[in-house]
Order: structure tokens, then sequence, then C-alpha cells
């Protein structure tokens, strides 16, 4: 362990500890586990997290995203077995399982390509988490249990209000003010926990009429693992689909802190370490009875800047609430739920995506679809669905752009326009009736399945031709559609008595075309040229020789 930046390591974890607490508490709570399944979370995966995966600065443990899965698949499992009691095993299984996943995305290296994730799929998905958390903070802001679901939550809305608690409304907002107002008076220290001290303190005081934590079990937490006994493994998809779920959220989540965490701290994390760390993390977390958690945004910021620079920071972190959770149940048990509906609600305002949404009539079009897409689905279909349709709808616009763009670069023209345009008309011994009769096809991007449609509908568009010359110096990359649709064009020019000459082939596209044997089977090794030059030259000695068969001695 590096301890070369030891009182920074220890300020930027003890600060980041402090932040935490508010946070562990009110996601266990919303999980449907109770508030010390939060503080659980947030020890074990804060620790190894740090201490095994691939970024140093990280704060991890349970986050929004996370806990709105999390929360699902409790509530779904509840429903199966009848109490959380009964639930457990089933729950606990997921939450391992998906540590598993996570371990595994590490070692087959799939956190690298998490910098292929559109930012309209991204910017979606965290506003609509955010949507998520405030519309289930409503009903504790009003004093009220709230339903699971989103669309319950707007259905049974006229009915509550009604029945509003006074005292629930009253320190709910007063939280939201003080978390908003408190940094203008003092930044030492978190204005989350000025509000949860200050307003527990007033509450009890008062003896105000607000539901309340409860019991919170001190000392250190069991083992889950025999509740594993009691799960029905028959159908597994049950269980492994939730599971991954959450492995490929709390990935997502985690890397995209890591790259704040490298902007801000000019390091560079290791993608499929961090995975890994993750994953133990939120193995330990199943075992004993926590939520899964990820990479922290607002965490690690606080403790880079706080000073923390190595993994230490991490640590202490979770050595922090560590030693809360020894000695501090008695007092957390009577945190008010109203104050962490509030806490929660700011939460959930800063993760929603406002410079996205405001840039909306800026950007393309199709991206702001996108966003919306996602947005939407995130909130009333299912989180993994709404990136999965985001991933699919910006892999589509972005074939189509890229298949137009190499549409209006590609040009087919005769070697006669081309000579005029490139003022070499006088240069070439091809006389001009010939001309018009060999044909050029640029190229100018790769040659894949996007374009492959619009290849074929200009092969079938060239007049009656008697060479064509495929100019490919500008492709550097085909795909398997691309050689096929090369392979049909060629069988098709070739029906007609058509030559075919391929210039300037780079190394993948010949590699490809040497593959499959399109060379030398169907296009012979003379017929390709490494530049334009070479090829004009060949012509114009092949074109002599077809018009002089017997010249004189």
């Amino acid at each position: 362990m590096n301890i070369s930046n030891l009182r920074g390591d220890f300020f930027g974890g003890l600060t980041a500890g402090v932040v935490a607490l508010p946070l562990a508490l009110a996601f266990g709570l919303q999980s449907g586990m109770g508030a010390i399944a939060g503080l659980y979370g947030a020890i074990a995966i804060g620790m190894l997290a740090a201490w095994f995966g691939g970024t140093a600065t990280q704060i991890s443990g349970p986050t929004g995203p996370m806990t709105v899965v999390s929360a699902a698949v409790i509530s779904q499992a509840i429903e199966a077995h009848g109490s959380l009691n009964a639930a457990m095993g089933t729950i606990v299984a997921i939450f391992l399982l998906a540590g598993i996943f996570q371990i595994l995305f590490g070692v087959l290296k799939i956190g690298q390509y998490i910098r292929y994730m559109p930012y309209p799929v991204v910017s979606g998905f965290m506003s609509g988490i955010g949507v998520i958390i405030i519309v289930l903070q409503i009903f504790p802001l009003f004093g009220h249990s709230s339903p699971k679901s989103i669309l319950d939550i707007f259905t049974q809305l006229p009915a509550i209000l009604q029945h509003i608690n006074p005292d629930s409304v009253a320190l709910a907002l007063a939280t939201i003010a003080t978390i908003y107002v408190f940094p203008y008076i003092s930044k030492l220290i978190p204005s989350a926990l000025v509000a949860l001290i200050v307003l527990t303190v007033i509450s009890s005081l008062m003896e105000l009429d607000v539901k309340i934590i409860g019991d919170i079990p001190e000392g250190l937490p069991s083992l889950q693992l025999d509740s594993l006994t009691t799960v029905d493994f028959s159908q597994p998809m049950l269980l492994i689909i939730p599971a991954i779920t959450l492995a490929a959220l709390g990935s997502i989540d985690s890397l995209l802190t890591s790259i704040v965490a490298d902007n801000m701290s000019k390091t560079q994390h290791n993608s499929n370490k961090e995975l890994v760390g993750q994953g133990l993390g939120n193995m330990v977390a199943a075992i004993i009875g926590g939520i899964p958690g990820a990479g922290a945004t607002m965490r690690t910021v606080v403790n880079i800047n706080s000073g923390g620079s190595t993994r230490l920071s991490g640590v202490i972190h979770s050595v922090a609430l560590l030693i809360v959770l020894l000695g501090a149940g008695a007092y957390a048990s009577l945190i008010p739920l109203p104050v962490l509906a509030g806490i929660l609600i700011t939460v959930g305002v800063g993760i929603i995506d406002y410079k996205g949404l405001k840039h909306m009539p800026k950007v393309p079009y199709a991206d702001s679809v996108i966003m919306l897409v996602v947005l939407g689905m995130t909130v009333f279909v299912d989180l993994l669905q709404a990136v999965a349709v985001g991933m699919i709808l910006a892999s589509i616009w972005f074939m189509k752009k890229m298949s137009d763009i190499a549409e209006y670069n590609s040009q087919v023209a005769s070697i006669a326009t081309f000579a005029r345009e490139e003022k070499w008309v006088d240069e070439t011994n091809i006389v001009s009736h010939i001309q018009e009769q060999i044909y050029i096809k640029h190229f100018d991007s790769p040659i894949f399945f996007g374009f492959t449609a619009k290849f074929h509908a200009m092969t079938r568009a060239l007049p009656e031709v008697k060479i064509v010359i495929l100019r490919m110096s500008k492709v550097p990359y085909i795909d398997q559609s691309g050689i096929y649709a090369i392979e049909d064009a060629v069988l098709a020019l070739q029906d007609k008595n058509v030559k075919v000459l391929l210039v300037g082939l780079q190394e993948q596209p010949e590699a490809m075309l040497n593959n499959i044997h399109l060379i030398p089977n169907l296009i012979p090794s003379e017929n390709l040229f490494n530049n334009f030059s070479d090829c004009i030259i060949a012509l114009e000695q092949d074109l002599n020789n077809t018009t002089n068969p017997h010249p004189s001695h």
C-alpha cells in the first residue's frame, strides 16, 4: 500500500466516508433491505474495490443506479417468497452472481469497450435514473411508504395528496434547503451530513410525527451463506438475468466514474482490473447481507478534492464507516425517513444530465431522439433494455451516416471525365472514344455492410463499358459484407465481358480478398496495381497491343 500521501489520503478518505454515510443509509432503506444493508455494502465494496480495483482514487459503494435495480430485484424476490427473510437466499444468490459476472467481465477484458458507449445513451440513462430516484421519494416526502413501481406511484398519487403529513413535508423540504444552502455558509462539512444530524436532532427534540429508520443492528454483520441452501436453482435464468443486469450496470457506472477520476487526477485507470475489484466487493457485500454498488462519482470527486490520491483513501473511507457501524447504530435509528427522502431527491437532481437536455435543439435530431427513448425506457420499462435499445439505435444511426458519407464521397466517372478533372487529358495516349468506355469507381472510406446496397446500385447503373477500375487507395478496411459486395460486382461485370482492375489495395483489404480467394481466382494478379499511374501505363500498352496485334519491325 502506497503511504507517500498519507495525510491527503486520510483526509480524502475521511471526508468521503462522511459524505457516504447518509447516502449509504438512504440507499439501503430505498432498496428494501433496510438502512444497515446500505452500510454493509458501502464498507465491503469501498474496501475491496479500493484495494483490488484499477482506479487509485475511486470511492465505491451503493449508488443511485445500482440501488434502483437492486430494489427491483429485492421486490420481485419478496413477492415470490412472501417475506424478506424467505427471499434472502435468492437475493444473496443474485447479488453474488453479479459480482462473479463483473470479475468475468474484467478477466475477459470487456472493460475496455466502455469508451464506445455513445453520449446520448449515457445521458438518457443517467437522467432516467435521476428521475426514478426523485419519483420514488414522492411518497416518503408526504409521509407514506412508496410503491415500487413508477406507474403505481403516478396512479396512486392523487389518493395520498389528501393525506399529507405536514411534519414529513417540512423535514424533507428543510433537508433539501440545507443541502443546497449550507455550502454558501461553509464547505468544510458536507451539507448532507449537516442536514442529517441537525434535522434528526430537531425531529427528536420536537417529537415530530414522522417515520424513522428504526432499529439498526450494531456490530459486525453475520454471513448469509446459509441462506443459499434455500435457493431454487430449477430456473437458473431467473437468477442469471437480473445478475447480468446488475453486473453490466455496475460496470458501466464504475468505469464512467473512473473516467471522471482520470480527468481530475491526471492518471490512467485500468478498466479490466477495476471490474475485478468491483466484482470482489459486490461478492463480499452479498455474503454479509449488503446491497451491491459501484464507483460513486460524487464521493470520488470529494476524495480527490480533499487530497486523496492513492488506494489508501478508499480503505480509510471504509474504515470510517466501519467505526460508525460498530458504535452509532442507536443514534442512526432515530433518523427520520423524510430526511433521507430529501437527501435522495438532491442525489436524483444531481444525476440528471442538464447539459444534454439543454443542448437537445442544437445537436443532431437522431441524438436527441435516442436520448429521449433511453430516458423514457429507463424510467418506465427496464434499465438494461433501455441501454440495449439505445446502443442499437445509435449504431444504426451511425451506420446510416457513415454509409451516406461513403456514398457522397464515392464517385463513378469515365476516365475521360477524370482526366479532364485532373488536367492530364493530354498526357494519356488512350484515344477519346476508348476513354469513354473505361470507368473509374472511387472509394473514399471503408467498405462495410452499411454501404453495400449503394455499391450494388452504382454497379448496376454503369453504362456499356469495357473496363472498370476500382480505386481502393482510401479503403483501409473491408468487412465480410464488403468482400461479398465486391465479389458480386466483379462477377456481374465479368458476365458483361467487362474487365475489372483494382488499384491501391491496402493491407487489410488485400488480405481479405486473398483469404477467400477472390485474388487470384476471380481477379488475376496482373489486374492489381499499386498506383493509378502504373494502371494507366498498363492500359495504354494493352490497348496498343490490341489495336496493333502485328507491329512492323
